[in-house]
């Protein structure tokens, strides 16, 4: 019973509960209102005592019935399956318990007084009124249960694009972090034997990046600010690897710094930048990260090593892939003028 009142099921039923009680007396109404048409002779010696009586049980009748079939077939649950034998074994209760009601009803008033109306019109009009009211109750509570139901499929649905939404983003985001994981470490390595106080200082700074990996990447989204602190602490790590033959040129409006991204996003275009070009005395890189409007912009000149692969490898696509999933945007990747360039779309 509690179940039942706990929600907006209760309203609903009394709505149709009061419309139906009041619809069925319709006619009784109007004699009352105008107890000098042809009407009242249908009627006669009706009082409004009568009619009140009557739409007040009719009103109670329909709670209860609606009540017995919720209590019998539960159709306000969204856990069991109605099919076509219950809506009939319904109907046939419905109407059985509905004539009960009313031979109950007559018997009250001619054993206690209780006012109702005599006419005989109106005790011919009661079967119609049994079979009418049935119907509304059946029909009423097949389409609670099949409403909830599809409601509640919606909502799993729902739930279920969310959830593999989130695992697919997941799945990509952890290809990801391994790269620069064993780059840094070999860095540091290398270090740690050439120039034990330079590597304290690279240590931070990658304690520094590991630190965002873990913490701040469990996110969907951050700020470019946020995305940005970490990106210069990773082009620390590069830099101290590559010395003066790598240079970054940074660009971004300090209104942008709200905007938001995928974690990660921009240091993957830096490590590709790094990964798939020749950084040497030769040839000096030179990586642009330059954000406007509503786009943010990693290039750097094309200067492909020597043996190495000509595509971006699973980085580029599972960013492409991560910008899909979480808003629904794409990313536009060119090449011109011998520049390489990532535009990425701030949120």
């Amino acid at each position: 019973m509690k179940r039942i009142w706990s929600n907006k099921y209760v309203l609903i039923v009394n709505a149709i509960s009061i419309m139906v009680a009041f619809l069925t007396h319709f006619p009784e109404l109007i004699t009352l209102s105008n107890p000098y048409s042809a009407d009242g002779l249908s009627f006669p010696g009706m009082h409004w005592a009568d009619v009140v009586n009557e739409v007040l049980f009719t009103y109670l009748s329909l709670l209860f019935l609606f009540f017995l079939n919720e209590a019998v077939f539960r159709f306000n649950s969204d856990m069991v399956s109605i099919g076509w034998k219950k809506v009939v074994c319904s109907f046939v209760l419905t109407w059985v318990v509905s004539n009960l009601l009313g031979k109950c009803f007559v018997y009250l008033h001619q054993h206690f007084d209780v006012p109702a109306i005599d006419a005989m019109l109106h005790h011919y009009l009661h079967p119609l009124r049994d079979f009418l009211i049935t119907c509304i109750v059946t029909v009423s509570c097949y389409f609670f249960h099949q409403n909830r139901k599809s409601r509640k499929m919606l909502l799993e649905n729902q739930q279920l694009r969310m959830e593999n939404v989130i695992n697919q983003y997941e799945a990509l985001k952890s290809q990801l972090n391994p790269h620069m994981l064993f780059n840094s470490l070999n860095t540091l390595y290398l270090l740690i034997r050439e120039s034990p106080d330079k590597a304290r200082h690279y240590l931070e700074e990658l304690s520094r990046v590991m630190r965002y990996t873990l913490q701040d990447n469990e996110a969907h989204s951050v700020t470019l600010r946020e995305e940005m602190e970490f990106v210069q602490s990773y082009m620390y790590l590069l830099q101290v690897r590559y010395e003066e033959n790598l240079q970054f040129d940074i660009r971004i409006h300090p209104e942008l710094m709200s905007r938001k991204l995928p974690p990660m996003a921009l240091q993957l275009l830096v490590e590709n930048a790094v990964k798939h070009n020749e950084i040497s005395n030769r040839r000096p890189l030179t990586v642009s990260v330059i954000a406007e409007g509503d786009t943010v912009e990693v290039s750097n000149p094309l200067q492909p090593k020597r043996g190495g692969s000509a595509g971006m490898g699973i980085g580029l696509a599972n960013l492409a892939k991560r910008y899909q999933l979480l808003y629904k945007k794409d990313i536009i990747v060119k090449e011109e003028n011998h520049r390489f360039a990532v535009i990425l779309p701030l949120i």
